[in-house]
């Protein structure tokens, strides 16, 4: 079941607002043009952002997304009408094979145990076609970026469409290696409700997200940093194995 911050339409709603730069995308569209990718899967696509970014360029677009409320967004956006968008998991996915899959926003973190990682992989691996390629991205557990989740660091007041004020701050509520928990608080200026999202992420080492990748059929084909968070994420390349 996805996090209440995708899945509750009043916070699904909030979501793009809050977060509004998504220059972190740009490394993702340069790839498409780089792999000369014309069809991609956005797994984890959120409200869409992404998905209408590339259909508006011509290319083929699958959004799939398990959370309701963030899909409803999503096709509202202009340009949705050219993506084909699918709520659900890697597992309600029809037949389809596309030159790229991106999981963008370290959407490969909420995948918290082994065999839901692994059969995400899998799918992924099924519908990747002969030269197709998986990019994603996920924090450097060394980095430990969950120490700048603080009220302190990350109070933030947005103004929505609708004149709206709205506060939001995340704290972390729990860390057991490699699983961080953390809530996300917003209030509401106009009725004063307080709404909390809590969330689990896995982050994963770069041996253990090699390994499983090898055991999904997959190899690490390059390894890269987010320009805009150097040191703190890993951006890998995968590529499918031989059979």
């Amino acid at each position: 079941m996805a996090d209440p911050i995708f899945s509750h339409p009043r916070l699904a709603l909030i979501y793009d607002p809050f977060d509004a730069d998504r220059s972190d995308l740009d490394a993702y569209d340069s790839m498409v043009k780089e792999f000369g990718a014309t069809s991609v899967l956005d797994v984890g696509c959120g409200t869409g952002t992404f998905a209408c970014r590339l259909a508006a360029k011509g290319i083929t677009v699958t959004g799939l997304e398990p959370a309701p409320a963030s899909l409803a967004i999503a096709q509202s956006k202009p340009g949705a009408d050219n993506v084909r968008w699918i709520c659900g998991t890697m597992a309600d996915l029809p037949p389809l094979t596309v030159d790229l899959v991106t999981m963008t926003a370290n959407v490969a973190q909420v995948f918290l145990t082994d065999d839901e990682w692994l059969q995400t992989l899998l799918g992924i691996r099924e519908v990747l076609g002969p030269k197709g390629r998986l990019v994603f991205e996920t924090r450097n557990p060394a980095a430990q970026a969950w120490r700048d989740w603080t009220r302190e660091k990350t109070f933030t007041q947005v103004k929505l469409a609708n004149g709206e004020h709205v506060q939001g701050w995340v704290e972390v509520t729990n860390v057991q290696a490699p699983l961080v928990s953390f809530r996300w608080t917003y209030v509401f200026q106009s009725d004063g409700a307080v709404l909390t999202s809590d969330s689990t992420l896995r982050f994963r080492t770069l041996g253990d997200i090699t390994l499983s990748l090898h055991a999904a059929g997959l190899g690490l084909e390059a390894l890269r940093e987010a320009p805009d968070r150097p040191g703190r994420e890993f951006v890998l390349i995968v590529s499918p194995t031989a059979d």
